[in-house]
């Protein structure tokens, strides 16, 4: 539009010749002007074109521009809602916003108002507004909204049409409040977006404002419609108010360190004023960051209603010791799944599940699991050692396992409290199981001893678990060797119990054998290592490096990224139901009481666990994979291998899948940082983006603020490996770490969450009974330690929710934001972004069938699919969302 002047006073007249299409969604028209025409008559009628979402030319209005004014009409889309108390004032209050100032007082233009009335078309509800802009009012760069209505409204966009540049965008997806409720007007910016210091100066105080307004004063509680993001420790785990024994450490603090999560402000505790007190509805969380409704139902299914108000009472009333009943066969945990569980009667809308099913019959109802995949293919996949091995690197914990690069193997905990530090997997062990094939040093020159390593870290917790009814405790270590196939062959279990009640230090280690004692053994052992694998998995490796580091990030973005800075709309996919998910964890999953608690090994430890290794071992930088894969001694750096780094194992499916995906996130990033921040120094010079990164290091994680490992925030290099290491922490890390949950832990032998009892070897002399019943009935032996019936059906029916994808699932490349769609250069990137993980996905298969992976393929074996993209809803076991949305 080079050469017009709208301005202009002198009489003209526009003349269109020809509408040209540059690109796709780009118009540019051939104006000329002419001053023959008189002022009277100099009014003219023009079409503007545009380009919808699909790529479709369309036509977005035909409009009428006046000798001072332009006819823009605006379309307000929301959220279908009924709602008969408003069938009467079906208005919205619009203000338009100019981008610039008026160039004769240097102060903001008046803002143009007018109300929006309400329009229904086929499944969408729309609000039509039109106004007239003088021409001289410049860009609009914001839209402010009144609800006028007595409800809240969820507006998914805004559209101006009328312009002669085209129409003005504004995506929303927001809650808007009735004014009754929330008198300050609602800002919503267009989807361009701006670095602080190139703020249009029209918008900057609304800019400025709109975080203020989302930071809140950091007092008085929040209330459910608040939009209000702030910090607090985790002190809303326990609930000492309702009995003594629910109460639980704070965490958060130099104490027990841990990530902040967000304030609710509720009133503290009568019996423990370091406490907050528990909701009986639910927690607060900003309402944007509330599940859809469709997500919603998706989440809950009332399943875990049904088993916690139906199922586990109608049990406890059966019988006698309700939390103590047994399996008293493998047949009967078969049976869960095969025959089913005969239940009273329920309603059909009690229980909606593909995996968890009501079969009505003569007698009544069966509750009846769908069996998890592997079992379906191999009901003795559990069985086997190289399963044991090849889960460490193909299963739902695959960021744990470590080359060993010390020997001998040594604990770092003090002698005097925990006893000799000297590990009993010795030298000769190690090369007796190796056959004479390697020594220990070649075995270790060559890469070749690996291990899951959980003894210092769970040693210290040992005497207080003991003291729990039900369970027991160990400091565990297992040793693998990596064969000539790529796969993982277990050599040695050790087991360590501290000195306590008067007992010294007792271990003892266990390797596989053919003679039927040893053999059970070594089962029993494989099943403490597991149980202590659960419970690191669930409470460090998906919720404590997921979920719980994440929360910061979010709550960081939304107090210091304004809603039109760049990195904002580069993150806020990744930041999806993150909030929403981990406040109902608090509610049911890891609180006091709660499921973690009653079903994994540690008991009322649990989260305790994992505040211990936030303090031992999370770090920021070793969030990014290829740094975590380097720190375990799984890859080295390599410019000439793929992805720069050879991996020390080189059939690793989580590590394989896993890169692919780093890679397509970091070269996305990098286009995108490097189209708005082009010039050396922006990206330290932006305000907002260092209060963000400012924030996250010392409030969000502050209980690690002086770590020197945090990165440096300076350089376009630093801000591409920083957001991409957080949108891989809840993209790609994410899937692996959960949507296997039902896969693999579904059927618990091969993953129990719990240890009852001890291994029948320790203070042998004083339990000749749990001996004799193991060298009588060794599979009773197990049955015993092994989760109870209440248990079992607990973990069957979370991890069914935690494994589901909903049917709004967006998957990571799927969906784009609208801003990126609208500039030119960041489409094409994303697109080719989109083609990688098509590539990725199409790559998932071709490993799935090669013959000489065989820690993905293999008879009977589950094939890795946690990091292939796309899904469809439901338990698949595939799919990689953008966000931590379950």
């Amino acid at each position: 539009m080079q050469g017009l002047n709208l301005t202009d006073s002198s009489p003209s007249r526009l003349i269109f010749q020809k509408a040209c299409f540059i690109g796709i969604g780009h118009t540019s028209f051939q104006v000329w002007s002419s001053p023959s025409l008189p002022q009277n008559q100099k009014k003219h009628k023009r079409v503007s074109y545009g380009c919808n979402g699909r790529g479709k030319i369309k036509a977005l209005a035909l409009n009428q521009i006046t000798s001072n004014k332009v006819k823009v009409k605006a379309t307000i889309t929301v959220q279908p809602t009924v709602d008969t108390e408003d069938l009467f004032s079906p208005t919205l209050f619009l203000e338009l916003a100019s981008a610039s100032l008026d160039p004769k007082t240097g102060l903001e233009k008046k803002t143009i108002t007018n109300y929006a009335h309400k329009t229904h078309l086929s499944t969408e509800v729309q609000y039509l507004a039109e106004f007239e802009v003088p021409n001289d009012f410049g860009e609009i760069g914001a839209i402010l909204i009144e609800n006028e209505h007595h409800r809240e409204m969820f507006i998914q966009d805004v559209v101006l049409d009328g312009f002669l540049t085209g129409p003005v965008n504004f995506n929303c997806q927001s809650w808007i409040q009735p004014k009754s409720l929330d008198p300050v007007k609602r800002v919503f910016f267009a989807n361009q977006s701006y670095l602080p210091s190139e703020t249009p100066e029209g918008v900057k105080r609304l800019r400025e404002e709109e975080l203020q307004h989302l930071r809140g004063n950091g007092q008085d509680e929040r209330q459910s419609h608040e939009r209000i993001y702030d910090y607090d420790v985790y002190n809303d785990l326990g609930d000492p108010d309702q009995d003594c024994q629910l109460q639980r450490p704070v965490l958060g603090g130099s104490q027990h360190p841990y990530p902040r999560r967000c304030r609710t402000g509720r009133p503290r505790c009568h019996k423990d004023v370091l406490s907050e007190q528990r909701s009986s509805s639910s927690n607060y969380v900003p309402r944007d960051e509330r599940f859809s409704e469709v997500k919603q139902v998706a989440y809950t299914g009332k399943k875990l209603y049904t088993l916690m108000h139906v199922i586990i009472p109608w049990l406890r009333s059966k019988f006698e010791d309700p939390e103590n009943i047994e399996f008293p066969e493998f047949s009967a945990i078969d049976d869960l799944f095969d025959e089913g569980l005969r239940m009273p009667p329920l309603d059909d809308h009690e229980l909606i599940s593909k995996i968890v099913r009501f079969i009505k019959d003569n007698e009544g109802q069966v509750l009846r699991f769908e069996p998890p995949t592997p079992m379906a293919k191999d009901r003795f996949f559990w069985l086997r050692d190289e399963e044991f091995g090849r889960q460490t690197l193909a299963g739902l914990n695959p960021c744990c396992i470590q080359l060993v690069t010390e020997w001998p193997l040594k604990s770092k905990l003090d002698p005097s409290i925990y006893g000799p530090a000297e590990s009993k997997i010795t030298t000769e062990l190690v090369e007796q199981a190796l056959r004479g094939s390697h020594t220990v040093a070649e075995a270790i020159e060559q890469k070749r001893l690996f291990i899951l390593d959980y003894h210092d870290l769970l040693l210290p917790l040992v005497e207080e678990v003991r003291k729990l009814e039900g369970t027991t405790l160990y400091g565990s270590r297992a040793l693998f060797f990596l064969t000539n196939k790529n796969t993982l062959k277990p050599l040695a279990i050790e087991l360590t119990r501290p000195p306590m009640d008067g007992k010294p230090q007792w271990k003892e280690v266990y390797t596989p054998s053919l003679h039927s004692t040893g053999f059970w053994l070594w089962r029993l052992a494989k099943l403490h290592v597991l149980a202590h694998d659960s419970g690191y998995h669930q409470l460090v490796s998906h919720w404590l490096r997921t979920h719980c580091a994440t929360e910061p990030y979010i709550i960081a973005a939304n107090r210091q990224l304004s809603a039109m800075h760049p990195i904002y709309r580069l993150l806020n996919p990744h930041f999806r139901y993150t909030m929403e998910i981990n406040a109902l964890s608090r509610q049911g999953l890891i609180n006091a009481g709660g499921t973690i608690e009653n079903c994994f090994t540690p008991g009322k430890h649990s989260i305790l666990l994992s505040s211990i290794a936030y303090d031992k071992q999370w770090q920021f930088d070793l969030q990014a994979l290829p740094n975590d894969l380097i720190n375990r001694g799984l890859a080295i750096k390599d410019p000439n291998a793929p992805h720069g780094l050879r991996l020390t194992i080189e059939d690793y499916p989580y590590a394989n899948d896993g890169l692919v995906l780093w890679d397509a996130l970091k070269e996305w990033f990098t286009e995108y940082v490097n189209h708005y921040y082009p010039e050396p120094n922006m990206v330290e010079s932006d305000t907002e983006l260092q209060a963000w990164w400012e924030e996250i290091r010392t409030v969000g994680h502050g209980d690690k603020k002086d770590e020197p490992w945090w990165p440096v925030l300076k350089t376009n290099e630093d801000l591409i490996e920083i957001v991409t290491t957080i949108a891989w922490t809840a993209s790609g890390h994410h899937a692996a770490v959960n949507f296997g949950q039902y896969a693999f832990a579904g059927y618990f032998p091969n993953r129990p969450t719990i240890a009852r009892t001890n291994m029948p070897l320790e203070d042998r002399s004083k339990t000749n009974q749990e001996w004799k019943l193991f060298m009588e009935k060794p599979e009773t032996t197990m049955l015993k330690c092994f989760p109870t019936l209440i248990q079992a059906l607990t973990v069957l029916v979370v991890l069914e929710i935690l494994s589901t994808h909903s049917p709004d699932e967006q998957y990571i490349g799927q969906m784009a934001e609208p801003a990126w769609m609208e500039d030119p250069k960041i489409k094409p990137a994303f697109e080719k972004f989109k083609g990688k993980l098509q590539l990725l996905e199409g790559l998932v298969g071709e490993r799935n069938v090669d013959e000489s992976r065989m820690n993905r393929h293999g008879a009977g074996m589950l094939p890795y699919e946690f990091l292939k993209p796309t899904s469809g809803p439901g338990v698949t076991g595939q799919g990689v969302p953008y966000s931590i949305s379950i």
